[in-house]
């Protein structure tokens, strides 16, 4: 049986590979892995330091998203983190790509860290409506102090590996491509005595910046009263000056409770699951993306599609001839599309119509394959009309490789009906969008229920930690036959 932690010795450097694609995240059979090859490089003698580095793409980018919402197994992530801090032995911890939540706080645990330019580290833990749970929010603050620490925890955002090092996470960026190489010279550099690792939990507590903490409550209060982790992250971090370092682990471990026990996490994993993969047709497969498309008429959307066309590997076109597979038509381009396609596409060509959610309240009358439905947001609806799915697949692929965020319906557009409940009752749009979104789904125009959540929450403005109308409806509706 393959395991995706292995332990092998280069000389006097004993190294422990994460291979667990896509992103190497920290499932059970990961941390258990952890945990047996650190004691076994404790035990191998011949071993002098330990160097922890991960295949692929990327370092650990964070937690294993299906063990969400499962009982936790053994061993948990703190537990695993607590054995690389009392290693005997010091471990470099080689970061690429990135190294995010319970990655970076695994590297944390190690007693030194370089990274490969390119890295980004962070703890976005709040973003799904919770803290960092297994040493970050008082680790961090011994590197960085309380103030950097606050503003990566709170926001959720990334650093990259230069400002990484100036803030002290990492202790070196070295311009190399390859992480065991670079682990293998760090480990050397440590032996040699040129650097000194340290461990984290046993740095003095960071200062005490009470000034810091009443700002980022403060601009909480002003940003998202209604939010519920960010504060609990204040808390946390404030503790990190205030004690022990087993105190503060034990502090943040109840916080970390806390926040899972809010409804405001489960709505906010709803919505996370929700944007996972909007793009997809059930059951089409892999369906190959469209490349060579006509753009008809002018649209500000064009000039974006056309800066991402070479990346994507699509051409476009403003005259469509026998090998153009679809054409994608401005409002008040009908005209222009009608010539062309008469004299130039072939039969197979699509053609899809860009409108806007109040133009699309009378889909039945648009002549069109599809409709790509467009507010002034970045995410779009690309909805089926009389393309057949695996068409609506081909264009949905092509639109994502062209950056653009699609989600896919069918046969009437989710984004108008939820936009027209809110104009129609402007003083109640949460209200509005609920009672729209069980409408919608009884008549089966989306793909998947979260479908209408997200494009609720992206385009529309609905509260992301609610998780989406249609969640909160349903749910909703489920008390009321409970009671």
């Amino acid at each position: 049986m393959t395991t995706p932690v292995s332990y092998q010795r280069h000389d006097d450097i004993g190294v422990i590979t994460i291979d667990n694609p896509p992103v190497n995240a920290l499932g059970q059979a990961v941390r258990q892995g952890l945990m047996v090859a650190v004691a076994r490089g404790n035990e191998d003698s011949e071993a002098r330091v330990l160097v922890l580095l991960a295949r692929g793409r990327t370092f650990i980018a964070g937690a294993d998203i299906r063990e969400f919402g499962k009982p936790p197994q053994a061993p948990i992530l703190p537990e695993v983190i607590a054995a690389f801090e009392a290693s005997r032995k010091p471990i470099v911890a080689v970061l690429h790509g990135t190294a995010l939540g319970g990655g970076l706080e695994v590297a944390l645990g190690c007693q030194l860290r370089v990274a490969l330019p390119g890295t980004r580290v962070g703890l976005p833990e709040v973003k799904l409506g919770l803290l960092p749970g297994a040493g970050g929010t008082q680790r961090l603050p011994r590197l960085t102090g309380v103030e950097a620490a606050l503003d990566l925890i709170t926001s959720g955002r990334f650093a990259d590996a230069d400002e990484a090092l100036a803030l002290g996470i990492v202790d070196a960026v070295v311009d190399a491509e390859d992480p065991l190489e670079v682990g293998l010279a760090a480990a050397r550099d440590v032996l040699a005595g040129k650097l000194t690792p340290r461990v984290t939990g046993e740095l003095p507590p960071p200062t005490a910046d009470p000034a810091a903490i009443e700002r980022y409550r403060t601009q909480l209060e002003s940003e998202v009263p209604e939010l519920y982790s960010p504060f609990r992250c204040v808390e946390a971090v404030a503790l990190s000056s205030e004690g022990s370092l087993v105190d503060g682990l034990r502090r943040e471990r109840e916080l970390f409770f806390a926040c899972m026990d809010s409804p405001q996490r489960a709505g906010l994993i709803h919505a996370f699951f929700a944007a996972r993969a909007p793009h997809k047709v059930p059951d089409t497969g892999e369906a190959a993306a469209l490349t060579r498309l006509a753009l008809l008429g002018t649209h500000p959307l064009f000039e974006r599609l056309s800066s991402k066309a070479e990346q994507a590997g699509i051409e476009f076109t403003s005259t469509p001839d026998t090998n153009t597979q679809a054409c994608l038509v401005a409002p008040g381009a009908a005209s222009a599309y009608t010539k062309s396609y008469a004299k130039s596409c072939a039969g197979t060509c699509l053609k899809i119509v860009l409108l806007t959610p109040e133009e699309a309240q009378e889909l039945d009358a648009a002549d069109a394959d599809l409709a790509l439905i467009q507010a002034d947001s970045s995410m779009a609806e690309l909805v089926a009309l009389r393309a057949s799915a695996e068409q609506q697949q081909a264009a949905a692929n092509a639109l994502k490789a062209l950056r653009l965020p699609v989600v896919v319906s069918r046969h009437g557009s989710l984004l108008a009906t939820l936009a027209k409940a809110v104009g129609d009752d402007a003083a109640n749009p949460r209200t509005a969008m609920e009672a729209a979104s069980l409408m919608l789904a009884e008549r089966s125009w989306a793909y998947r229920e979260s479908d209408i959540d997200l494009l609720a929450i992206e385009v529309l403005g609905y509260p992301r930690h609610l998780g989406g109308p249609h969640r909160q409806a349903s749910q909703a509706v489920g008390a009321e036959r409970a009671s």
